[in-house]
């Protein structure tokens, strides 16, 4: 067996993963307070397949003789579960070649065969036979030295000689032995597809593999205990904006003006970044759409991936998990901001940009917004005393209006509930208004 496994372990494999969906639990789990075990609850998230799925993993180039094929199929039969423990598995071993592959080996995210860019994940891979053997002498080296200088101390742990034993250790020897991962392990990169992760099975369609279009759109799930309510949505934009930022910052060295807004070429017609709340059926905020015009380019995706909570100062925390990314049409199906209509109906007040004047009402300054845009002139605008949040009545007064950020002119103070009618169909994510970049101003949808 330990040739079969050696030689496996020779060539990095290539993966086709299955369709895959975020999803989580929530459980109690006793954690060590001290001198005692304190209940906290745990957030456990997990990809969820479906059982009529495949993961398919390709060794190239590596031929089997006979023996090592039906000692394989026999190993392959006693695989139960793979990843998690409560999940189920059954493999087999395919003959011939498979030469579609959707996560393969590399650190570069742009694929230049397709055009299109993915994520970079670390995966750990089992190192080579020789590769081990090298690795155990230099460690079994440092160990004698650092042995030779601290006498009276206990030594380091010895790695087992054998490279089958070093691939077998169980999680509970590592740990007593004081290894933080398998010693016979390599950490490589791999890219996989964007997308792979998605918030629900039949969402986001899969591109053609030779049609690269740019990245418009990104989309975060928010998990938390409560979630946000929709009447804060723009507090929700403004904290979703500065940790965008801040994960940019940390890892480009920069803020791009894509996503502060500041220091934009003139005549900017808002091309950069909007971020709207989602809401729920019960008018919490369960997602975040972050859309820039403009486009994102990848290492601006590669940053903003990397976020996974928002955080107040008042002790409010959520935590977030990337979706997905593409043009605004992705998500068209899970998220009524980016859907084509006629018809579109406050999601959260309307505040006028500029000071009312005569015959320059909320009207007009709408028409006005909407020719500067580019869009269609509106056919009707509607004020309209309420909306529905969840299963709630809620007037334009009862959201918060107001920016965090002080000195800003804000010409409207009150608001209103607005719906535009145009005359043909019209693409979202359509915003407008003071405010209108991180949640006030919002339009979703609207189908009669």
């Amino acid at each position: 067996m330990e040739k079969l496994l050696a030689k496996l372990a020779e060539t990095l494999p290539s993966y086709r993963l299955p369709t895959a969906v975020h999803s989580h639990v929530r459980h109690y789990m006793p954690v060590r307070a001290g001198t005692k075990d304190k209940n906290t609850l745990i957030f456990d998230a997990f990809a969820r397949v479906s059982s009529e799925d495949e993961l398919i993993v390709c060794w190239h180039d590596v031929d089997f003789e006979t023996s090592e094929g039906q000692l394989l199929d026999e190993l392959l039969t006693g695989l139960s579960y793979l990843g998690r423990a409560e999940s189920w598995a059954e493999a087999r071993r395919l003959e011939g070649r498979c030469d579609e592959f959707d996560c393969v080996p590399g650190d570069i995210a742009f694929d230049v065969t397709t055009g299109e860019i993915g994520e970079i994940v670390p995966l750990f891979c089992p190192l080579p036979q020789s590769g081990y053997s090298s690795m155990r002498e230099q460690w079994q080296q440092g160990t004698a030295v650092k042995s030779g200088k601290a006498k009276g101390k206990k030594s380091g742990p010895v790695l087992p000689e054998s490279w089958l034993a070093a691939v077998s250790l169980e999680t509970n020897e590592l740990q007593a032995a004081g290894c933080s991962q398998p010693p016979a392990a390599r950490r490589v990169f791999y890219r996989r597809p964007a997308n792979c992760l998605k918030p629900t099975a039949s969402t986001i369609n899969r591109r053609a593999p030779h049609s690269p279009s740019p990245v418009t759109t990104i989309r975060f799930a928010l998990y938390g205990k409560p979630l946000p309510r929709m009447e804060d949505s723009v507090k929700i934009g403004e904290l979703a904006r500065i940790a965008l930022m801040y994960q940019t910052e940390k890892h480009l060295g920069q803020v791009p003006t894509l996503l502060s807004g500041h220091d934009l070429p003139e005549g900017n017609r808002h091309n950069h970044a909007f971020f709207l709340p989602e809401g729920n059926e019960q008018g919490r905020i369960d997602h975040l759409l972050i859309h820039a015009p403009g486009g994102f380019d990848g290492d601006h995706l590669r940053a903003m991936q990397k976020l996974n909570r928002l955080f107040t100062r008042d002790g409010n925390e959520w935590q977030v998990m990337y979706e997905g990314a593409g043009e605004i049409d992705t998500f068209s199906e899970v998220c009524h901001y980016a859907r084509s209509s006629r018809t579109w109906r406050s999601v959260t007040p309307y505040l006028r940009p500029w000071h009312i004047k005569k015959n320059f009402g909320v009207v007009e300054q709408i028409r006005r917004e909407c020719r500067l845009r580019g869009c269609l002139e509106p056919e009707e605008v509607k004020l309209i005393p309420e909306i529905m949040v969840g299963s709630t009545p809620r007037r334009a007064i009862q959201f918060h209006r107001f920016r965090s950020k002080r000195g800003l002119i804000q010409p409207d103070t009150s608001g209103n509930m607005v719906e535009i009618i145009f005359s043909e169909s019209q693409v979202g994510p359509l915003a407008f208004g003071f405010g209108c970049h991180y949640g006030l101003g919002l339009f979703a949808a609207f189908y009669d």
